[in-house]
């Protein structure tokens, strides 16, 4: 029986990307984390099509991964190689400066192996801040195990883990020191893309009370640095009110039947880009990038 490369009851990759309180968060902030490292951001943007429906865009790059995390292993290979063919395509130069440490004319490709350890990097942060808070702490083997699928899941993208951190603790102190860069730098098309993939996701108006706690938990959640180069405040106000919201978060987990609390999210993803559709068809603002 084919069980995915991360069968269910063996991984905790899938144990914690099954858990919808992670699997509806996870990708927003890990979007506008990623977005301030110029050469990931850039590089991908330009060969990005389709950008006046960046939130189709990203329902279908959700529903990629969730055929790697969940999927058979038929699947997830169907899936990879259309990556990977797309991966062929995202290689070339800056064609201006994207902050003082990378000129017009630095190269990028999406097989770049920094480049791709920022990526799982960024999904493995921001999935693990969400199963912490809203499911349970994870406990330090299970951290290590979680790593070690990261690597995997990397490495069937075509990551060589040989230039990645070996172990959990390596990962969070190479981390940190990235976050602590004095590389980081927003672009204005980041810096937009990056706050709308966090904040501006378009919701039908019965969900706007959810989405403003969902802002609250997403500002919260943002390492401060990366709120400082946004120039997001976070006031203790916005703190105590997060950690309310958290602690709710976690008690409707705990009385919400099992189909709520696991599975697919790819029909809450398809709906918001069912929104942001209307949206552009009734003329109404929706966040979109020229091109």
């Amino acid at each position: 029986m084919d069980s995915g490369y991360f069968p269910r009851g063996a991984s905790i990759l899938r144990a914690v990307h099954e858990e919808k309180a992670v699997g509806l968060m996870y990708g927003q902030r890990a979007l506008c984390v990623g977005a301030v490292k110029p050469l990931n951001y850039v590089g991908t943007s330009l060969h990005t099509r389709n950008k006046r429906t960046p939130f189709r865009r990203i329902t279908h790059t959700a529903g990629m991964f969730e055929a790697v995390f969940f999927g058979t292993r038929a699947h997830a290979d169907r899936v990879l190689a259309m990556v990977d063919g797309m991966h062929e395509r995202v290689v070339g130069s800056l064609p201006e400066d994207a902050g003082p440490h990378y000129p017009q004319g630095t190269p990028y490709s999406a097989f770049d192996p920094e480049l791709m350890l920022w990526t799982v990097a960024v999904i493995a942060d921001s999935a693990e801040w969400f199963y912490d808070r809203l499911v349970r702490p994870l406990r330090r083997h299970e951290r290590e195990a979680l790593w070690q699928d990261y690597l995997r899941f990397a490495e069937l993208f075509k990551m060589p883990r040989s230039g990645a951190p070996a172990t959990h603790r390596e990962y969070r102190d190479w981390y940190e020191r990235e976050l602590g860069g004095r590389d980081l730098y927003l672009t204005d098309e980041a810096r937009f893309m990056g706050y709308a993939s966090a904040f501006e996701i378009p919701m039908p108006s019965s969900r706007q009370l959810g989405k403003r706690l969902h802002d609250l938990v997403m500002l919260g959640s943002l390492p401060p640095r990366v709120r400082e180069l946004y120039g997001l405040s976070y006031t203790s106000t916005q703190r105590a009110a997060c950690a309310a919201a958290l602690a709710s978060g976690r008690l409707a987990r705990l009385l919400a039947p099992a189909s709520l609390k696991r599975g697919s999210c790819i029909p809450e993803f398809e709906m918001v880009a069912s929104t942001e559709r209307s949206r552009i068809e009734r003329g109404e603002p929706t966040p979109q990038l020229a091109g």
